[in-house]
């Protein structure tokens, strides 16, 4: 039997909070019989809606939240007064250790400002990255950064890589997994001066990565490499393009297959192999991008996601603490030599 394990929760965050959020954890401990559960928010309303999950309320402890953040506030703002709204609070509850991680589906930039105001960076970590799988033709590939950092210089891509790699061994399990860089071509001369002087020093360097070297965006669904490292600008396009694209796809074909008596028939034909591609790729299977590079874990589901998907960011805060990614991302950095720590190391910093 696993070892029990608590999870703070931001019950207000989401488009659809509490509910949802009740509904997800239901669904968690279903599969999570182990994890205990801190919610923040408004106490008359969660309780309420607790009422009618006894299975859960004996794993629940609600604590009340004056205030949440909504889906449009200014990360600055939330920093000068949102300290006791149900997001800070939860991230708190990390930083004080009664919790082993938080998950909000909360304003993305509310919650990276207060993770990384309370809980810190790790030690020989300039920036935290938003992390994620994406489904390929080989199994799963974690990029990063999806949307933390607009604008990145060599150091920061070489610590994504560090721990985009840590991740996959720890995570994932793999053995020795591959790191590429995301450019616009696979030659040496491509790209700009980050993202060539990151790749230089990522060939050059004793660390412990096996770089593949440069990739381009079709290598993603590809599964070219099991890490794809990239800047939050570009990671943030490459996620909502491919969010986009099975969006579209999904309805074109359900148009297709009712456009017709012979296309309704051919669908029943099609209908097994139909699904297999549809829970492949659907994206609450995906749900819950990881805030890595942070002192604790935080995790980020998606705002207007259902109960099935907050569910599974549940189960990617459980899987960090339970391989104990933090401490093998702090130990990797302390491990390395002072002239291979990525900060003293890379060219081209701004």
């Amino acid at each position: 039997m696993s070892a029990p394990v608590t999870i703070s929760i931001d019950a207000m965050g989401g488009d659809h909070a509490p509910d949802m959020v009740i509904e997800g954890v239901k669904l968690a401990h279903v599969r999570l019989p182990h994890v205990r559960y801190l919610l923040f928010g408004d106490a008359q309303r969660i309780e309420a809606l607790l009422e009618s999950a006894p299975e859960i309320k004996g794993v629940c402890t609600v604590r009340h939240a004056e205030d949440s953040v909504s889906m449009d506030a200014k990360p600055g703002q939330v920093l000068r007064t949102g300290r006791k709204s149900s997001m800070w609070l939860a991230v708190d509850a990390v930083a004080k250790g009664e919790a082993a991680g938080v998950v909000s589906a909360g304003n993305t930039g509310a919650l990276m400002a207060v993770s990384k105001f309370v809980l810190r960076m790790l030690p020989g970590i300039d920036r935290p990255a938003i992390a994620g799988l994406f489904p390929t033709e080989r199994g799963e590939t974690v990029m990063l950064d999806l949307g933390a950092n607009v604008d990145c210089n060599a150091n920061n891509l070489i610590e994504f890589a560090v721990m985009g790699e840590v991740f996959a061994r720890a995570v994932l399990g793999l053995e020795q997994p591959s790191v590429g860089l995301l450019n616009v071509g696979s030659e040496d001369i491509k790209g700009n001066d980050a993202v060539k002087a990151a790749a230089a020093a990522l060939r050059d360097t004793q660390l412990p990565i096996r770089f593949h070297g440069f990739i381009e965006g079709n290598d993603i669904g590809a599964g070219t490499v099991d890490v794809v490292v990239t800047d939050g600008f570009t990671g943030n396009i490459a996620l909502k393009t491919a969010e986009g694209t099975v969006k579209f796809y999904s309805s074109f074909l359900r148009q297709a297959f009712q456009s017709s008596l012979l296309a309704k028939i051919g669908f029943l034909f099609a209908k097994h192999a139909l699904n297999k591609v549809k829970t492949r790729t659907d994206p609450r299977r995906y749900n819950g991008a990881m805030f890595l590079g942070l002192n604790g874990i935080a995790v980020k589901s998606h705002g207007g996601t259902d109960a099935f998907g907050f569910a599974n960011a549940i189960a990617v805060a459980v899987d960090l603490v339970a391989h104990g990614y933090n401490e093998r991302i702090r130990k990797e950095f302390e491990r390395l030599h002072p002239q291979d720590v990525p900060s003293q190391r890379a060219a081209g910093n701004g």
